[in-house]
């Protein structure tokens, strides 16, 4: 819980009447690796803190390829932020790619909670803020960028992550084949 303090707090000074209630609406668990936080075609209902480990963001094309959109490594919030805030079933699948700690909550009471908590409210607004220019960028280097220059930027963005996940993941990420990636690897040692 200590670790989800830290991290509130480095985006955004929380008080501590604020985390009194934070703290008392999260639950702690452990994912196994391979298991979903969410689930393709349900409404979200819950976020959580990604206290340890990775996971996954994607979607599945009608031919069953996966395509993934995000990675999260700790520390990081996780979610399905589209059908949280529209009510509607999700597109995309979250899935823990190795053993995971999160503190899982209900949605709906931090929304509650942005009524009687300016700070928390200024936190979900500095999140979104956060998420909605990674998103641009990411748009941005997939249609501007050669895979070799885009697979430098990954590196830099995730300097660990290629030891951690298979490649097919990374290459899946990139818009590219794992060949592909394999050969781009193999001119940039």
């Amino acid at each position: 819980m200590e670790d989800l303090y830290k991290y509130l707090n480095h985006i955004t000074p929380i008080s501590d009447k604020t985390w009194a209630l934070i703290k008392g609406i999260f639950v702690q668990k452990d994912l196994k690796k391979g298991d979903y936080f969410c689930n393709v075609d349900r409404v979200a209902t819950k976020i959580a803190f990604l206290q340890e480990g990775i996971a996954r963001s994607f979607y599945t094309n009608k031919e069953g390829q996966e395509f993934n959109k995000n990675f999260f490594v700790a520390p990081a919030f996780i979610g399905a932020y589209s059908s949280l805030i529209t009510e509607t079933p999700n597109k995309l699948a979250q899935q823990v790619l190795t053993n995971c700690t999160i503190w899982e909550t209900d949605y709906a009471t931090i929304r509650q909670l942005y009524d009687i908590c300016p700070d928390l409210e200024r936190l979900g607004r500095i999140t979104a803020e956060h998420y909605f220019v990674e998103k641009e960028i990411r748009e941005v280097n997939l249609l501007m960028l050669e895979a070799k220059e885009y697979y430098k930027i990954f590196q830099q963005q995730y300097p660990t992550l290629e030891q951690q996940i298979p490649q097919y993941h990374i290459a899946s990420f990139l818009g590219i084949t794992p060949t592909q990636l394999s050969r781009i690897r193999a001119e940039n040692p």
